[in-house]
């Protein structure tokens, strides 16, 4: 018995440093995403900011690094988008992955009322961490019902899977999401894909505190193409 007590402690002892051994390996392999953020737009905070246990308080600091596996990129830059909208506001399509997301009136693509999308073709499966999001910064607002869905093709049949849902009550039609809402700031709203692999990202909106319309500056997706 004192033997296999033994043995036992001595396993146990080998597993907890080969835990360790590998998790060390994983911080090696990890760096912080290589996001450029735009500037900030100098708007005064309003008095009458939306509050509630369903929204994000704003935050004075800066966004933490997110750590992601070296060598990923902006695999959505200047990839074909697709809009719900056919006919838009203003704005067209590839201003969402053109690479621009300062807070200038033609950088934004506005679609009318209820809720809309743009949709990337990334052209390829990629290995997705990250999905950042400026849907419009030039003023501080909160969008509701942003919900972010990937799939393996351009109609969302085959392999739908959610990576972000903040609609509380399920009014766009794609179940209750359990995410809050936030404020649109320079920095974006970063969301973890945890290496989900997929060719198409949907961005949903259904308008904002601001306004019935549904606005994307900019959408970023970081990955690596998927083996």
């Amino acid at each position: 018995m004192h033997k296999l007590l033994l043995t036992s402690a001595f396993t146990a002892v080998l597993a907890l440093q080969s835990s360790v051994v590998i998790s060390a390996v994983r911080a090696a392999d990890m760096a912080p995403l290589p996001l450029q953020l735009p500037q900030p737009t100098l708007k005064g905070t309003p008095d009458d900011l939306p509050t509630g246990p369903g929204i994000e308080p704003l935050s004075d600091k800066p966004r933490a690094p997110f750590m992601a596996p070296k060598g990923v990129k902006n695999v959505a830059l200047n990839k074909k988008v697709t809009l719900s909208d056919k006919n838009p506001i203003s704005g067209k399509p590839e201003l969402v992955t053109d690479g621009q997301k300062e807070a200038f009136d033609d950088q934004v693509v506005e679609m009318h009322k209820n809720s809309q999308y743009a949709q990337i073709d990334l052209g390829e499966p990629a290995a997705i961490y990250a999905v950042v999001i400026w849907h419009d910064h030039r003023w501080l607002q909160v969008f509701h019902d942003v919900i972010i869905q990937v799939a393996d093709d351009a109609d969302f049949t085959q392999n739908v899977r959610t990576v972000f849902n903040n609609d509380m009550d399920n009014s766009s039609g794609r179940r209750i999401g359990k995410d809050r809402e936030y404020f649109e700031t320079q920095e974006g709203k970063l969301i973890d894909a945890k290496g989900v692999k997929a060719r198409y990202v949907r961005s949903y909106t259904k308008g904002s505190t601001l306004s019935a319309f549904n606005v994307h500056q900019e959408i970023e997706v970081y990955g690596s193409t998927a083996q």
